[in-house]
């Protein structure tokens, strides 16, 4: 099976969720949350995307995470990684509670994809914030159990436009095609199993030196490159817009209709996302910033867009 017909299978009764006026989503990609060690590349912006969670809990969006959440190529035990970031697990389990939590799988969490190793995982998880003085009443706390793993969803849309279109607006709005975008790469996808054989006993250990990944859309820029295109083609020739994660790389163009990406939150200083609401899409940034008196602030910045999404 190549490339083309992976994507394709990936959204074959695919979840399918509501795209109207009033939807407000974020979309947040390749956070490889790991066990807290010196491999742990999420650990530098934990306190980036827990003030992002934050902002977008009470702000009332529903959120929806593009795969690799969880860095389980590297790590073995899913139950550290919640452990080691107790207080982002909490706080996922107050969108879970809400219903405004939606989870994807990418190549390096594709294990979720086996129900029985995700109910294993959620029913065990611990949610209480990490500074809790009693974490034996945890039972008050929400939990993650009930939680499912997609390869995919699609963001149909149920309106017709209204007040928000732009001037000179014919086309109707378009529905949103998320995945992880693994499925581009062989490795990546059908030989999962091997590349994270690989990553796990090879790769990681090589990392401490600063030997990157030669496998990684991620770390190497002509698989990157290829991953993109391939991505790009599908949406194209499908007349869909895609969005997924995989490559690191935020992409949102008034110019590119098909193809967008959240990034990733293991940039060096930063994590980025795409917010969607009232039909717009925005690629927003968080980052830490000083003020005129040197104290220090996480900053949302706006990047790209708003885009609206049409054809």
């Amino acid at each position: 099976m190549g490339y083309y017909s992976r994507l394709s299978k990936s959204f074959e009764g695919a979840l399918r969720l509501p795209l109207t006026d009033r939807s407000k989503y974020v979309l947040i990609s390749d956070c490889h949350r790991g066990t807290g060690s010196n491999n742990d590349n999420f650990l530098r912006n934990q306190n980036l995307y827990f003030a992002a969670l934050q902002h977008y809990y009470k702000a009332g969006y529903t959120y929806i995470e593009l795969g690799d959440g969880d860095e389980l190529w590297e790590n073995r035990s899913m139950k550290q990684i919640m452990e080691a970031h107790g207080n982002v697990f909490w706080l996922l389990s107050r969108f879970q509670e809400q219903e405004r939590l939606y989870m994807l799988y990418g190549n390096h969490d594709m294990v979720k994809k086996n129900a029985k190793y995700t109910k294993k995982c959620c029913n065990t998880c611990q949610c209480h914030p990490a500074d809790y003085p009693n974490p034996d009443a945890s039972s008050a706390y929400p939990s993650l159990s009930g939680l499912t793993f997609y390869p995919a969803i699609i963001l149909e849309n149920h309106l017709s436009c209204g007040r928000n279109c732009p001037t000179g607006y014919t086309n109707p709005p378009m529905d949103l095609y998320l995945t992880h975008g693994h499925q581009t790469d062989l490795f990546n996808s059908t030989f999962w199993r091997l590349s994270r054989f690989l990553v796990r006993y090879l790769w990681k250990p090589l990392e401490r030196f600063g030997v990157l990944d030669p496998t990684s859309a991620a770390k190497n820029y002509t698989r990157k490159h290829k991953a993109e295109e391939r991505l790009h083609h599908w949406a194209e020739q499908e007349n869909h817009i895609l969005i997924t994660g995989h490559t690191h790389r935020p992409t949102l163009s008034e110019q590119d209709k098909y193809y967008y990406n959240s990034g990733s939150c293991v940039h060096p200083r930063c994590i980025t996302c795409l917010e969607i609401e009232r039909r717009h899409i925005l690629l927003v940034k968080w980052t830490l910033a000083a003020k005129p008196d040197m104290t220090l602030y996480v900053s949302r910045e706006v990047i790209a867009g708003p885009v609206w999404l049409d054809r």
